[in-house]
């Protein structure tokens, strides 16, 4: 599987743009079919579970549900990390994404999600809706298990 991550950056003339941070291959990668599958991929390839600071990332998937790409979209300090729709959808917008999945991991390895994780993910599901690019998941990352809203009934 190829993974590329991306950035917005802005030039000299305060434009934005999409910027190809890189593109990796993973080799061979079974295929994702479900919440557990991503938590381990994302896990094994950006060690999410053993980060010291909360990191949000999207995935970018297309109509098939295949990768497009990874976005970091924030990462902050041991309770929490700033995510903003703007930031999510103007990258799905850009690589043409279907549909995303929004990930990210709990320092305290505390899977249950807060207040604040529950407000942000009906936030993204609206934002989501409005935008015609579905918010699929948002899975919470602990170092020995994951939390999937979709799984739970909170999506």
């Amino acid at each position: 599987m190829r993974i590329t991550t991306y950035s917005m950056r802005l030039n000299e003339d305060r434009i934005n743009h999409l910027v190809k941070e890189s593109a990796t291959n993973y080799g061979e990668t079974p295929a994702i079919s479900g919440p557990k599958d991503i938590a381990d991929m994302v896990n094994r390839i950006f060690d999410l579970a053993n980060r010291p600071e909360e990191h949000v990332y999207m995935i970018a998937l297309s109509t098939n549900n295949a990768v497009k790409g990874v976005f970091e979209i924030s990462h902050g300090g041991l309770a929490a990390a700033p995510v903003h729709p703007r930031e999510i959808f103007s990258r799905a917008v850009l690589v043409g994404a279907a549909s995303i999945i929004l990930i990210h991991n709990h320092p305290s390895d505390d899977i249950k999600p807060s207040k604040v994780d529950v407000d942000e993910t009906q936030r993204l599901k609206s934002a989501g809706e409005l935008m015609g690019i579905p918010l699929r998941d948002h899975i919470i990352i602990g170092s020995q298990s994951y939390y999937s809203m979709l799984e739970h009934s909170r999506l």
